[in-house]
């Protein structure tokens, strides 16, 4: 079709557009699809396939998305404006009182909002450049800092330290981390520790600290041999006695403290594990991590790996056979039971969930069959299909990823709504059929070329726009 062959005929859809009869939906693919409301309101639209888009996003949020996949994308709902650029390349969050954005997770910068500074709130922005600078500004000295790695800089609360310091890296390095300040003259070769602990390294060769209190480690020939007392744990009954811990590489390995004890021999290969507080465990290991057996008061493994593993972790019941082939995992989440089924990891993927205090409710349930689709169905009605999906199983927490990149997959779409309402959309909308049972209404349509609408009281049929079909008379009935 030469140029001007395809501007009139552009034209002349537009022109039936103009003289349509009302319709549910109006398909002038690729141009445009319109999805509207029986009032004639536009709810969506979408043009050019999957790339222009606008509509409601489902969920619990009152949310509306609109942009040009992949390259943009804007999402604004009642708690946050999400936009992103060829997402995961670029991201803006806009919440209430901050903001963030991010390019690839390396630059990043975010705050509070100027308005809610400018109003009298506190000032607290991050800037990083990964792994060059790092900043962080609230008008405070204690924790106002600005770094240049490796030249000089000083980080404050960052990476589990209180403080990190270079200048330059590695030659020389100074952390604070509970009360012990430890010099690096170079990093990691000499080291001097002192405050809550007190020692000195020369790694891999030697080392040792003493503090806080009876705690004492001590390293030779990094990481071979060591001798370590630890202090007992946070949650340990007062007056707890401290924990001893030794090795020699590869031949033993010593764990104990009261109440539990785990001895390695030709470690990791052989060992064993008694505890009887706080709660009663043993397990025995051979040729590690291929034979495990262990049984406690809220634990169970049982593994003949790689053939069969079953293990049970304070409810979370997980089954392996032929480690990595097949997966099982079932657990509790409040009144939810969930139930995982993986094949490979990725290449089948389900995963159910059911009320566990109303069992007779139907299940919700989530599922993908890679590359070819994933199937989603909430127990509540709602059904979708996609064919073919090769990203949902790899990102199936990330919306971003899924406005951003999933529907240019999306060759074939299926959705069922809870009031009964069906539709079906092929190739981006090119082809679309919908069942409304509700209003006895069936709607099919192969883009601007040929569209059927049929009610219980008359047909519409549409061809490049035009409306060919029965006329109502003054009362709202088909004329024949």
């Amino acid at each position: 079709m030469t140029f001007p062959r395809l501007t009139a005929f552009l034209c002349l859809m537009a022109a039936a557009a103009a003289v349509r009869a009302h319709a549910d939906e109006v398909n002038f693919w690729p141009a445009y699809v319109l999805k509207e409301d029986p009032s004639g309101k536009t709810l969506a639209w979408s043009g050019l396939g999957p790339f222009l888009f606008s509509g409601p996003d489902p969920g619990p949020f009152d949310a509306h998305s609109w942009g040009f996949r992949p390259f943009f994308v804007h999402r604004v709902d009642d708690e946050t404006e999400r936009t992103n650029i060829l997402y995961p390349l670029f991201f803006y969050r806009k919440y209430s009182g901050s903001y963030k954005w991010s390019v690839l997770n390396l630059i990043n910068h975010e705050g509070i909002s100027n308005d809610v500074t400018r109003a009298g709130g506190p000032l607290d922005r991050h800037f990083d450049v990964w792994p060059f600078y790092f900043s962080h500004e609230t008008g405070d000295p204690i924790d106002t800092y600005h770094a240049l790695f490796p030249i000089y800089g000083t980080m404050k609360y960052r990476l589990g330290f209180d403080q990190l310091t270079w200048a330059p890296f590695p030659l020389f390095v100074e952390s604070v981390k509970k009360k012990t300040r430890t010099y690096y003259t170079p990093w990691p070769i000499v080291r001097v520790i002192k405050g809550a602990e007190n020692g000195f390294a020369l790694w891999p060769v030697f080392g040792m600290t003493k503090g806080p209190g009876p705690a004492r480690h001590s390293y030779f020939i990094w990481p071979l041999i060591w001798d370590n007392t630890v202090l007992p744990g946070p949650n340990a009954p007062e007056g707890t006695a401290p924990g001893t811990q030794v090795g020699f590489l590869p031949f033993y390995t010593r764990e104990k403290s009261p109440g539990s004890i785990n001895e390695n021999f030709l470690w990791p290969f052989f060992g064993y594990t008694e505890r009887r507080s706080p709660d009663r465990y043993s397990e025995q290991r051979y040729f590690w991590p291929f034979l495990v057996q262990g049984r406690g008061e809220d634990l169970l493994v049982n593994r003949w790996g790689p053939v069969y593993t079953h293990s049970d972790v304070k409810g979370l019941d997980s089954t392996w056979l032929l480690w990595p082939l097949f997966h099982r995992t079932k657990w509790v989440d409040g009144d939810i039971g969930q139930d995982k089924t993986q094949f490979f990891y990725f290449v089948y993927w389900s995963l159910e969930q059911r009320s566990v205090s109303r069992p007779g409710l139907d299940h919700a349930y989530k599922r993908h069959v890679w590359p070819f689709a994933s199937i989603w169905d909430n127990g509540a009605g709602s059904r979708q299909v996609q064919i073919p999906s090769p990203l949902e199983v790899f990102f199936p927490d990330n919306p971003d990823m899924r406005d951003s990149w999933t529907p240019l997959f999306s060759v074939y779409r299926y959705d069922h709504r809870p009031d009964g309402e069906t539709r079906n959309s092929l190739f981006w909308d090119a082809i679309t059929w919908r069942h409304d049972a509700s209003r006895t209404l069936v709607e099919f349509h192969v883009g601007p070329i040929l569209g059927m609408r049929r009610r219980s009281d008359r047909t519409d049929w549409t061809i490049l726009g035009f409306d060919f079909g029965p006329k109502l008379d003054k009362d709202g009935q088909a004329n024949r």
